[in-house]
């Protein structure tokens, strides 16, 4: 249970002032993840009678695209069967907007990349409606370590390395979890070796991830043998993810080879499952609970207004958060209610992505920006 702090930030004479000032400015503050709802990039290629024709065809199966998309980095893959099926004339009423970043045309074709932002109170309502659970909380990036055990040797760095060829084949995309794959150069040979890796030693793997701006690692180890009745190769895979705030994460697939499926494409089909399964539970440990409600009183320190819009900003995407509301202010700290959905784990996962802080003291929540430095200021 989450106890509120009873301290009281006082105020001086001239801070009482300025203060009025700032608090009729903030007031309470909304939380948004507009972010989540933009989906960007969708290519079209269509050839119709006329190029106005194909233009009109082409921008009605772009809002499709794009709206299917929306919906699969949203929700659970065992959902997303019963996803909603609408034309594109009820998609344009859940658009907020939308703009062509590149086009080209000729008599009767028209080729083009759209951007898209979706209205997320109506996007939200609909998959309520439909009874589809759904997260919008973004992960940070999550680094990919994929450890080849062949003939009793593991491989990570080596080449070839044919897991880390599967993942290298795996399609960029656009959820929730954002993968990255490291170069594989000298300084991350030195960072860590594959046997470190499968031992997860904590110290290598939060060097190696922050080389790229990663606060996880995801551990894959894959082992390759052949099935002796069928003779057909079978993949066993121990994905572990681990660092950042949430505790150490790990399952164990197996992959069978299909029909005539070669030890190639069972690779790349293996890596495509386990990074499906990371973003599945990601979101499952992140679905927006609207049953579920709290309040949690927080302490902000902060050295001017800078400090406060620097951590304002960041609470207004965080998904959970319903809204904020401005309790006290002083030129030391900022008493602040924060009023979120589901459980205070989720509070605290959502605020670490983006790199705030939550800590308690003597029964007193503490937020703090974490990450890039804030901008101070004078009051």
């Amino acid at each position: 249970m989450i106890h509120r702090s009873a301290r009281r930030l006082r105020l001086g004479r001239v801070a009482v002032a300025r203060a009025l000032v700032v608090l009729a400015m903030i007031g309470a503050v909304p939380a948004m993840a507009a972010g989540v709802y933009e989906v960007e990039g969708v290519a079209v290629d269509v050839t119709s009678e006329t190029v106005t024709q194909a233009r009109d065809e082409a921008h009605a199966a772009a809002h499709e695209i794009a709206f299917r998309r929306l919906l699969e980095r949203l929700t659970l893959r065992a959902d997303q069967a019963r996803l909603p099926q609408l034309e594109s004339s009820e998609i344009a009423g859940l658009v907020q907007d939308f703009s062509v970043a590149q086009e080209k045309t000729s008599s009767t074709r028209y080729i083009g990349r759209l951007d898209f932002r979706f209205r997320r109170e109506d996007v939200r309502n609909l998959l309520i409606d439909f009874g589809i659970s759904f997260a919008e909380t973004g992960s940070k990036p999550v680094l990919v370590l994929a450890v080849y055990e062949s003939a009793g040797a593991l491989l990570l760095w080596d080449t070839p390395n044919p897991w880390r060829d599967g993942w290298e084949a795996v399609p960029a995309g656009d959820g929730l979890v954002p993968l990255i794959l490291p170069l594989g150069d000298l300084n991350d040979i030195a960072a860590i070796g594959a046997e470190q890796a499968v031992r997860g030693d904590a110290q290598r793997l939060a060097v190696i991830a922050g080389r790229y701006g990663a606060e996880d690692a995801l551990v894959a180890r894959a082992t390759l043998r052949l099935n002796p009745q069928t003779g057909r190769p079978e993949l066993s895979v121990s994905a572990t993810r681990q660092g950042g705030v949430a505790s150490e994460q790990t399952f164990v697939r197996s992959f069978a080879s299909v029909g005539e499926e070669d030890v190639e494409s069972l690779l790349r089909r293996a890596a495509l499952e386990i990074s499906v399964q990371v973003e599945d539970d990601w979101k499952r440990d992140n679905l927006l609970q609207f049953g579920q409600q709290g309040v949690l009183s927080v302490s902000v320190p902060i050295t001017g207004l800078g400090d406060w819009r620097t951590v304002r900003d960041r609470l207004a995407g965080i998904a959970v958060i319903r809204y904020t509301e401005v309790v006290l202010l002083s030129q030391t700290r900022v008493l602040l209610n924060i009023h979120y959905l589901g459980s205070p784990e989720q509070l605290g996962l959502a605020l670490a992505q983006a790199d705030l802080a939550l800590a308690q003291d003597d029964e007193v929540w503490t937020l703090r920006p974490t990450g890039e430095a804030t901008a101070g200021g004078v009051w």
